[in-house]
């Protein structure tokens, strides 16, 4: 099969390797129908050190099961199914409190233990906590439309999803979402469908901030920094946000958080963060009284609802998509995306 492997800084190939077998009687493999690249696969591709061996990509995934081991009861070969991008039992102590990201016998893909699923197959581990069936819709005769917001649903949009949850996003509260990637503009989406009476996004490439405001923002603030925190303060009339939705991962994005987060208020983090130390002294969190909270997106503690509510017509998350590229095109996706030139690139086969 072709999988992508990533050797160094922008240094992504396309390789032909052996399919995966099932090694845990847990285990499933599944035909990739559509995958795709993630803001957070542009983290190493900025600055992954050279190497000989190549790094296994890719976290997010829907596709068809092909294979089951023995001990798989809850799905069944043939079935069409959504990949978290984290893999879980989805009933240890952590899972039933739904923080399956912690799970105890659960990971993540793109190891050296579990290949990444920027790939033609991929192997599941704990397949029954992991996978869950689209049930209702065939990917044979499934719309491009559908099977994006499928997609989103791995990751990107229930990631902004679990900003919003975390942040407690409800009617009646302001919200700022920093960042107008495809998380962000989830964010929005999620924080739109949660009730929030004020949405700001805050980004600069029109082309984005003109899809979140068809996702439900109300402002738009293309500033950054001290500049972009006295706006954000001018449109709250000097109170700030009630909740602030951190959805970049790098230090001046938080830092304009705990700037515009209203007294009292919640910021809530899920931009992978490219830091180990963060200020939460008087001036930024205590003297605010502020909360923080957020991290890596629990996406199967969301994952059945958020299915229904795309069937349904509800949501059209799948919009973040505006690039596709069969898999040997997969380079050109990540040039692509770190150009800014495609918000999500989404790989088909």
């Amino acid at each position: 099969m072709k999988a992508t492997f990533m050797y160094g800084a922008g240094d992504v190939r396309i390789e032909t390797v052996a399919d995966p077998v099932i090694q845990q009687p847990t285990d499933a493999i599944v035909r990739v129908v559509r995958a795709c690249i993630c803001g957070s696969d542009l983290h190493p591709y900025h600055s992954m050190p050279a190497s000989e061996r190549g790094q296994s990509m890719g976290h997010e995934m829907i596709g068809i099961v092909e294979e089951l081991g023995s001990a798989v009861a809850l799905v069944k070969v043939g079935d069409f199914v959504v990949a978290p991008f984290a893999f879980q039992d989805n009933t240890c102590a952590f899972c039933r409190d739904g923080v399956q990201t912690s799970c105890v016998h659960g990971g993540f893909y793109a190891t050296a233990e579990t290949a990444g699923l920027q790939a033609e197959l991929a192997r599941v581990p704990q397949a029954d906590g992991s996978l869950v069936k689209v049930a209702g819709a065939d990917a044979s005769t499934a719309d491009e439309a559908l099977l994006a917001s499928l997609l989103s649903l791995s990751d990107v949009y229930l990631t902004g999803y679990h900003a919003a949850h975390m942040g407690r996003v409800e009617a009646g509260k302001t919200v700022t979402v920093i960042g107008d990637g495809a998380v962000g503009l989830s964010a929005v989406l999620a924080s739109r469908q949660l009730g929030a009476e004020r949405i700001i996004l805050m980004g600069r490439h029109t082309s984005r901030t003109d899809l979140g405001i068809e996702f439900g923002a109300t402002d738009v603030v293309a500033e950054r920094g001290e500049e972009g925190i006295a706006k954000v303060m001018q449109l709250t009339n000097g109170e700030g946000s009630h909740i602030v939705l951190e959805a970049v991962g790098h230090m001046p994005a938080y830092e304009q958080a705990y700037g515009i987060v209203r007294p009292g208020g919640i910021i809530s983090r899920v931009g992978v963060p490219q830091y180990e130390e963060a200020p939460v002294g008087f001036g930024s969190l205590f003297g605010k009284n502020a909360t923080l909270t957020g991290g890596p997106a629990p996406v199967r503690a969301y994952l059945e609802p958020a299915i229904q509510q795309v069937l349904n017509g509800e949501i059209d998350p799948g919009r973040v998509f505006d690039r596709r590229v069969a898999i040997d095109e997969v380079p050109a996706g990540y040039a692509a995306m770190d150009a800014r030139e495609a918000l999500k690139v989404m790989v088909t086969f």
